[in-house]
């Protein structure tokens, strides 16, 4: 079965930097789109960040210029690094990935059980 596996999640300051790893095992092929949703306390799921096998990137407005993901598609392995970090991005991100087409609506294919980033004040 696929699995994602995310990591690197924790408690950090405002302002300070987390990186977090997504990796996949149990998959042979490429997924065309990987990416991060998170859901903080009393909100809605909402995509962050998405990238496609070719490179191209979606940021959610609230971390452009903050947040930067990669991915090695060879790999299936995705990357979010998280700068200047607010309390408002406190929540639990989760990697998920589809096999074709984009990361849109509702999330995609597979989903891995989250990481918890806590932003204190």
């Amino acid at each position: 079965q696929v699995q994602l596996v995310e990591s690197g999640g924790g408690l950090v300051q405002a302002g300070g930097s987390l990186r977090l790893s997504c990796a996949a095992s149990g998959v042979t092929y490429s997924f065309n789109a990987m990416g991060w949703y998170r859901q903080g306390p009393g909100k809605q799921r909402e995509l962050v960040a998405s990238i496609t096998r070719g490179g191209t990137t979606d940021y959610a407005d609230a971390v452009k210029g903050r947040f930067t993901i990669a991915r090695d598609g060879a790999r299936n392995t995705v990357w979010l690094q998280m700068n200047s970090l607010k309390p408002e991005d406190t929540a639990v991100y989760y990697c998920t990935s589809v096999r074709w087409g984009l990361l849109t609506g509702p999330g995609g294919d597979y989903w891995g059980r989250g990481t918890q980033v806590t932003v204190s004040s």
